[in-house]
């Protein structure tokens, strides 16, 4: 079960947060910024400061943290629906120019009045984080006031590879993991043997196969992951070779149902940097149709796991695969940069591109700990909330930590 967290922050704190943020902070519209996560919220009315209060657009911060809103004209007032991890709710009725605002029911006053302002509904920074559970600080150098969304329960994927054993008791905590054991190899072969992505030796009484089984036993779904690149034309080979791709296509399905995986995560990178780039799409399209029916016919999920479509790579259909497979991973990293963290405006772009091509539901950003550090880890998972996306998932456990563990807990809910 989910461990149920509790997100709504103590008023004391809060009150002690906003009373940093200065009276005169911004005398005029535009002179506040507002981040949510590390990243700039966009808004149809700037913030601004009305009698010593930050005003902020109601609509833009609710519906970025994945509240519901609703607005009734004749009545003048706005509703806003938070759905908690236990199944409860939280419903809260603003009246435009009436500091009586109802919490569940109950009255609740407000400081400020909540404003019409060129048909955007503001409200005081203040309440809003009281009632939702959004932690608030005040820079006063950049004029920033940043908002951290509360802890939400999603979807997570943690990749295991040979070197992750020291981190394998993290398992149990994520919905599912997938373990980097085989590959198709240079000469386009699957294969679970070789130097790296291949079937594990037994360390003493642990076996890859006890793994599998204490991961599936405490509801952590296992997932075989088959790797590889195209960087010897190895997956173009595979792909144009019908024979040899429908003999892979067997073998892998076989090995995740012989091993006992529920699901297989197709991790195949590379494809249309180079060549035809409409042909590597549709030859990989027919590969994971193919895929995609053996699985299912055998009872066993498909995730796919995808270059970003704003980096180099071309050889991926998302709109297809998204109706071939149960989930697309967004590898919304290495965007050919130096070492360090990944820039968020990509990652942003890479989530949006991908949303005009599937739904939410379908898509779970990647997000690698190679990367990443304990300190922007959580900027990433902002952004996975932010577009209400499935969920996250992590390369890879072994490269976690117990820092940036922390920070991860103090984000989502894990399993």
């Amino acid at each position: 079960m989910k461990v149920i967290a509790k997100i709504l922050l103590s008023s004391a704190l809060l009150a002690g947060s906003l009373a940093a943020i200065p009276a005169d902070a911004a005398k005029a519209a535009g002179k506040v910024s507002i981040t949510l996560d590390g990243y700039p919220l966009s808004f149809p009315v700037e913030p601004t400061v009305l009698k010593g209060a930050t005003m902020v657009p109601f609509r833009a911060i609710s519906e970025a943290l994945g509240i519901q809103v609703v607005w009734n004209q004749k009545e003048q007032k706005i509703t806003a629906m938070k759905q908690n991890g236990d199944g409860s709710s939280k419903q809260v009725v603003l009246t435009i120019g009436s500091k009586n605002a109802v919490v569940d029911g109950k009255n609740v006053s407000l400081a400020i009045a909540p404003q019409s302002i060129r048909n955007s509904t503001m409200i005081p920074l203040s309440f809003f984080s009281q009632q939702f559970g959004a932690g608030v600080a005040w820079d006063q150098p950049t004029q920033t006031v940043s908002i951290t969304s509360p802890q939400k329960d999603m979807y997570t994927l943690g990749f295991y590879a040979l070197s992750s054993f020291d981190e394998r008791a993290f398992v149990p905590s994520f919905d599912s993991v997938a373990f980097g054991w085989s590959r198709i190899d240079p000469t386009g072969q699957f294969t679970m043997e070789g130097k790296e992505y291949k079937w594990p030796q037994a360390a003493g009484d642990v076996t890859p196969e006890s793994i599998i089984q204490d991961a599936d036993r405490q509801g952590t779904s296992p997932y075989l992951m088959v790797y590889s690149v195209d960087s010897s034309g190895e997956l173009t080979k595979n792909l144009e070779d019908r024979a040899l791709q429908e003999k892979t296509v067997s073998q892998i399905v076989e090995a995740a149902s012989g091993k006992g995986f529920k699901g297989i995560a197709l991790d195949l990178e590379g494809l249309g940097l180079t060549g035809d780039k409409s042909k590597a799409k549709s030859d990989y399209n027919a590969f994971v149709k193919n895929l995609s029916a053996k699985a299912r016919a055998a009872g066993i999920k498909l995730t796919l796991v995808l270059h970003p479509l704003n980096s180099s790579y071309a050889g991926y259909d998302y709109k297809t695969l998204s109706g071939l497979a149960d989930d697309l991973v967004i590898m919304a990293y290495a965007f050919e940069q130096e070492k360090g963290p990944e820039p968020l405006k990509q990652v942003d772009e890479a989530i949006r591109l991908a949303l005009k091509e599937t739904t939410k539901d379908k898509l779970i950003l990647g997000i690698s700990l190679g990367s990443e550090n304990a300190g922007t880890v959580n900027d990433k998972i902002g952004l996975a909330k932010r577009y209400d996306l499935k969920g996250v998932a992590f390369w890879r456990l072994g490269l976690i930590g117990q820092p940036a563990w922390a920070k991860i807990n103090e984000s989502i809910e894990m399993k």
